[in-house]
């Protein structure tokens, strides 16, 4: 086996067999499924107290309005406001102040209390007296059944989408469904590329600091040696992200066994952010209708693009991050130089967030053509199906950009490693790369 192969095994095999990381790779979808779903559940229960609200009405029009909840109890009062203030009743937890008709002065309730007002009650109170409001100024046109006439009006309308494929076959289609799963890869990607990233500038330290690397290199290319640590924990990063789709994938099916695998469940595998749209959009859309959205995506193209894309942006990133570990001594030294990497890979993620509503406009197409930019942008456009050439001609640059920087590197890497007690400037690192 050659020396670079040697030192690639020794770096997979080192970080694999870690308790951190068998840990680490079996616990995180665990973990992230419990981050949905347990602040979800936590939500839907209630306290045992109830909160009295002391409605003080003028004009006798709206304290009836009110319904006790499992939360708040509205109690209708005779006193004053001025009176409660003296008194200093404990038991009553906020006051509903009306003044005059709402509809005439929209400021003439206003609600009280020695604490903060919770969003529950808050809501609850502008809901009720919202609709009256909207009641009153309808009942102010004299036209009879105004109102029943408005709610038969409004309808909910959902347009559906169909895409053609190049037989002419027709295939339902969710843009939504397409920005979900284009954002999850653009995720994964941005934080494998800063997780490993970071692990290999943090693995280069470690033997500059600890003159092991003086010993390595002795029998050892500088080049291979920072070839072999890139390459090597990249392989950890895609075996992780293997057991994860397994793991996930695992637990989508329990889950869908145990919920009973109806509409819902499906639903919101293929888009959470339907959990927010409430029942109505559910409704819309069957569970087979949605596993047909799901299946019109082409995944296998988005699995290989995602591998190709990661391996593009990991040894472009990871190089870098592997010529800033060699040429510092302490991560504080590593500030001045981790800025820019870390603005370009925040940029990258926002415009990848944005070219979600426009995927062929010019900020996605150009950010997906910047080698910087394209491993997370290109991830949110790939399910939308864009042209074959800029597939190509996007992982080109990408490809070409990644094998200049891992070249530059090597040259900072080769001279850095073996360099003590100095911070180097950007202006000295330059100079790095043109010895021979």
């Amino acid at each position: 086996m050659s020396k670079i192969g040697l030192i690639i095994k020794r770096e997979y095999l080192r970080r694999v067999s870690k308790k951190s990381f068998i840990l680490l790779t079996l616990l995180t979808p665990f973990l992230f499924a419990a981050l949905v779903f347990v602040p979800l559940w936590l939500s839907t229960i209630k306290g045992d107290e109830v909160r009295n609200v002391a409605i003080i009405d003028a004009t006798g029009k709206y304290a009836s309005l009110f319904e006790n909840t499992e939360s708040f109890h509205f109690v209708d009062s005779n006193k004053t406001l001025d009176e409660y203030r003296k008194d200093g009743d404990k038991e009553i937890f906020a006051f509903l102040n009306i003044t005059g008709d709402l509809l005439e002065n929209p400021k003439a309730a206003t609600l009280y209390s020695e604490k903060q007002v919770p969003a529950e009650l808050s809501r609850l109170v502008n809901q009720t007296l919202g609709q009256q409001i909207e009641d009153d100024k309808l009942a102010s046109f004299n036209i009879p059944n105004l109102k029943e006439i408005i709610q038969e009006s409004k309808i909910k309308f959902n347009i559906q989408t169909i895409k053609w494929g190049e037989d002419g076959q027709e295939s339902a289609s969710s843009a939504t469904v397409a920005s979900v799963i284009g954002m999850v890869f653009t995720f994964i990607i941005y934080m494998f590329i800063m997780m490993y990233g970071a692990m290999v500038m943090q693995g280069v330290m470690e033997e500059k600091t600890n003159r092991i690397i003086e010993i390595m290199i002795s029998s050892v290319r500088p080049f291979d040696l920072m070839m072999g640590k890139i390459i090597g924990i990249g392989f950890v990063g895609l075996t992780q992200v293997f057991l994860w789709g397994i793991i996930t994938s695992i637990l989508v099916g329990v889950g869908g066994f145990m919920f009973g695998g109806g509409a819902d469940v499906a639903a919101l595998q293929a888009d959470p952010s339907m959990g927010m749209m409430g029942a109505d959009a559910l409704d819309a859309s069957s569970g087979n209708e949605i596993m047909s959205i799901v299946n019109s995506i082409n995944i296998a193209e988005i699995d290989i693009s995602f591998i190709i894309y990661f391996i593009g942006g990991y040894m472009l990133y990871a190089s870098i991050f592997a010529a800033i570990g060699s040429a510092v001594d302490s991560q504080e030294d590593t500030q001045q130089f981790m800025v820019p990497v870390t603005i370009f890979m925040v940029f990258a993620l926002y415009a990848g967030i944005y070219s979600m509503e426009n995927p062929d406009g010019p900020l996605a197409f150009w950010c997906s053509m910047i080698p910087f930019t394209s491993p997370i942008v290109m991830m949110v456009r790939i399910p939308f199906e864009i042209p074959l050439w800029e597939k190509l001609l996007s992982v080109a640059l990408l490809y070409a950009c990644a094998i200049g920087i891992v070249w530059l590197s090597a040259k900072i890497y080769r001279v850095g490693i073996l360099m003590y007690g100095k911070k180097p400037s950007i202006k000295e690192m330059v100079k790095w790369i043109k010895y021979k």
